[in-house]
């Protein structure tokens, strides 16, 4: 249970999300688009911490920190790089310097600019998995797809994958050579079956981002509201979990509603969240995100759990669903 095939590897069946050790970036409004002010020093122990518990994949984002998640990632993996997975992500574009997100661009040219920029702040000669993170037509993405395919042979990257939770974007490329994974939201409060079901008819990893749903599966509650830095504190309308820097009150009860189950075989809520996506799929490989060594240690340590039960799924499916 441990580990999940993703493409030609064995990964942990736990990877680790690196959006929130990029720190604090935002839109051309002013609008936070990270998760507030990070210490890359406590970051850097976090990812060892990780490692040392047994985590091999790790998932960031050019954007994330408007590069500094994947500068940040390469010097905490350092002479560990061999011995791990590492995904990124392109098709945003971004001020390094002013930490702003500028918008996309979808060409197959700026992706092949984007993918040295990648392994260049990696400090890497190739990345594990390269994961499309914009929303082209399925048709404008064809081009990029068979881009993709060329990276692969040139070896710069091993498999490929697309970050989407829009089911026509992620069967696309199914059955392109080095096509791997998905990447798409999922978690004990926003199941994703007809994902879950395309992943295992093409053979396709299911990397599941949001697994802990911004941290209300995890440590965040009302005693504790974002910052100013931090996206939940101006939410957008996708991150639907908090409003004004706090769990809503109605997802707040979902959750209550199921803690006690979560919770049980001496799991911590985080863990317990985790555990429902293992036994949800084969195939779920969730990325919490992290900003201190804490967090890494209680994420990490779900994997001394495994999955829940088929009796606490089925239970935690009556107290949602009826």
């Amino acid at each position: 249970m441990n580990t999940r095939r993703l493409g030609d590897r064995q990964v942990s069946a736990l990877g680790f999300g690196c959006w929130a050790i990029g720190g604090p970036f935002s839109d051309t409004a002013g609008k936070p688009l990270g998760w507030g002010e990070v210490d890359d020093d406590e970051s850097i122990a976090a990812v060892h911490t990780a490692l040392d518990l047994g985590v091999t994949f790790f998932d960031t984002a050019d954007v994330y920190g408007a590069g500094r998640s994947e500068r940040v990632l390469g010097r905490a993996l350092g002479k560990h790089r061999d011995e791990v997975v590492v995904a990124s992500k392109w098709g945003n574009v971004f001020d390094e310097d002013t930490k702003v997100l500028t918008g996309t661009d979808n060409s197959v040219e700026y992706m092949r600019t984007a993918i040295r920029a990648t392994l260049t702040r990696l400090g890497t000669d190739h990345l594990d998995l390269y994961q499309l993170h914009t929303s082209p037509s399925v048709a404008d993405a064809e081009a990029l797809a068979d881009a993709a395919e060329e990276l692969v042979k040139d070896g710069l990257i091993r498999g490929f994958a697309w970050s989407t939770d829009d089911l026509e974007r992620a069967a696309a490329w199914a059955g392109r050579p080095g096509y791997v994974a998905v990447q798409h939201e999922c978690s004990v409060l926003h199941d994703a079956p007809e994902l879950l079901d395309l992943c295992a008819r093409h053979d396709l990893a299911s990397v599941n981002r949001t697994p802990l749903a911004m941290g209300l599966l995890g440590r965040r509650d009302s005693s504790r509201p974002a910052t100013a830095a931090d996206i939940r504190s101006a939410a957008p309308e996708w991150l639907r979990f908090f409003s004004d820097g706090v769990p809503t009150a109605e997802w707040a009860a979902t959750v209550d509603s199921v803690r006690d189950i979560l919770t049980s075989d001496g799991r911590t809520l985080a863990q317990g969240a985790l555990a429902w996506l293992w036994a949800r799929s084969e195939r779920t490989i969730p990325i919490p995100g992290f900003r201190d060594v804490t967090q890494a240690a209680d994420n990490a340590g779900a994997l001394a759990h495994g999955p829940l039960r088929p009796d606490q799924m089925t239970e935690i499916d009556r107290l949602l669903h009826g």
